[in-house]
């Protein structure tokens, strides 16, 4: 943990999914003052009518990035990392914004299991930014 996950349509080249994993993981790290060792990307293409939201009461092709993260940071550091990560997924992937959302899930450090780094990760502290 974290882990983030988005789910989009379609397909993407590799080199863009490698370069947005790589941006992903510096733009989370950076904003969560976490070891970016501890970050997992996952880039799941769907396929072709594979995610969809009602936007205007029609069913709408749409991108989900899921990010499971330590529990305890501030919803005003969520909704920033939230906007960062969105940028980078529109900046790389061209994905578009009002077709893009971002749904957290906490937990604790118990529930996040690294075997290189030692183990369990720590639980969240105040001592770590936001």
């Amino acid at each position: 943990m974290p882990y983030l996950q988005l789910d989009v349509n379609g397909r993407h080249e590799v080199a863009d999914k490698k370069r947005l994993a790589h941006q992903l993981c510096e733009t989370y790290a950076q904003l969560m003052s976490v070891d970016i060792r501890r970050i997992s990307v996952a880039i799941r293409e769907v396929g072709e009518g594979g995610v969809w939201r009602m936007v205007d009461g029609e069913a709408t092709e749409v991108s989900v990035l899921m990010c499971d993260i330590r529990r305890g940071r501030s919803a005003e550091l969520r909704l920033e990392v939230a906007k960062a990560l969105c940028r980078d997924c529109i900046d790389i992937l061209g994905l578009r914004e009002d077709r893009l959302n971002v749904e957290f899930t906490q937990h604790s450090g118990d529930e996040m299991y690294h075997p290189t780094l030692g183990g369990y990760s720590p639980e969240w502290s105040e001592d770590e930014a936001g």
